[in-house]
């Protein structure tokens, strides 16, 4: 009987750990679909996988976006990225259902020094990355999205995109990079009218203030910026990124005109023997002339 008994309970506790492995199983593979990755040629693809959260990032997701930009910075075969929403939206900022259970600074969002370098409570947002990253736009990229955008080096807007600080209605302040980069993107009037007024602001816009660098048809944003991210991945890179870092450093470090002019300089001399002999060879041999760069064209992959 008391065989019988233990017998029973051995497999009642070993059924429920088998459906508690089954349900911890399913939450890993919930979880690590939040951001999905995807390699073309040297592109690499980034996307956020919350649709019905308009792709708004909770603390598991801006984890792994952290970990998709780290592995792209790591990897010597990715040139470029594509960073983007699934289901219409690009991001809607940080998830407000989330928030609203915290306590504040040391609840779900933790002090910025008590965060690992470059990581902020939208993942990479407070990163300065070594490689172009294209944002993709659809639908809207507002609040903590619209940080994100800001964080892209160029950024492919759909008709029907909209941008905003929409987080300005709940008093949820911009700590993703937003009051740092917006202003440099757009300058500080553009900037201080989309950061006190919260309002939408249009693709048509956004282009008219530099806020977009291609306003393109709604559903060609992914394609238009991989296509984008093909064409930077099949330059000369060290003089590509040397010229990006030296662009960087000008409006984000460099103390004077003059220190930024030297840190060009110096920055880019390193890359004449490497590469710019090599290419000044083969613009004499006849490749560019009148203005055809066979470069320019994107992988047929795409």
């Amino acid at each position: 009987m008391l065989c019988s008994l233990l017998t029973k309970r051995i497999l009642h506790h070993s059924k429920f750990a088998s459906a508690l492995r089954v349900i911890t199983a399913k939450m890993s593979q919930n979880a690590s679909r939040l951001v999905e990755t995807e390699t073309i040629g040297n592109v690499f693809l980034i996307s956020i996988n919350r649709p019905e959260k308009r792709n708004a990032v909770n603390q598991e997701t801006a984890v792994q976006l952290y970990e998709a930009i780290e592995k792209f910075e790591a990897s010597e075969d990715l040139r470029a990225a594509v960073l983007y929403g699934k289901g219409g939206n690009f991001c809607a900022g940080y998830d407000l259902s989330e928030l609203s259970s915290a306590q504040g600074v040391g609840g779900s969002i933790p002090e910025a020094d008590l965060l690992p370098k470059g990581r902020g409570p939208m993942g990479p947002s407070r990163k300065m990355i070594s490689k172009p990253v294209i944002a993709a736009v659809s639908g809207y990229a507002v609040a903590g999205g619209l940080e994100l955008a800001c964080m892209c080096d160029l950024r492919v807007v759909e008709q029907s995109a909209i941008f905003g600080v929409f987080c300005r209605r709940f008093g949820v302040p911009l700590i993703d990079g937003g009051t740092v980069r917006l202003p440099q993107m757009i300058g500080l009037s553009r900037a201080l009218d989309m950061i006190l007024t919260g309002r939408p602001v249009t693709a048509a816009e956004a282009l008219q203030m530099g806020l977009a660098n291609r306003v393109v048809p709604v559903g060609a944003a992914l394609g238009e910026a991989t296509k984008l991210a093909q064409t930077i991945s099949n330059f000369p890179q060290e003089c590509l990124l040397r010229d990006r870092q030296s662009a960087f450093n000008s409006c984000f470090d460099a103390a004077s005109l003059e220190e930024a002019f030297k840190f060009e300089y110096n920055n880019g001399l390193a890359v004449i023997a490497k590469e710019s002999v090599a290419g000044a060879k083969r613009f004499v041999a006849g490749e560019g002339h009148k203005g055809s760069f066979s470069q320019d064209s994107p992988s047929s992959k795409l």
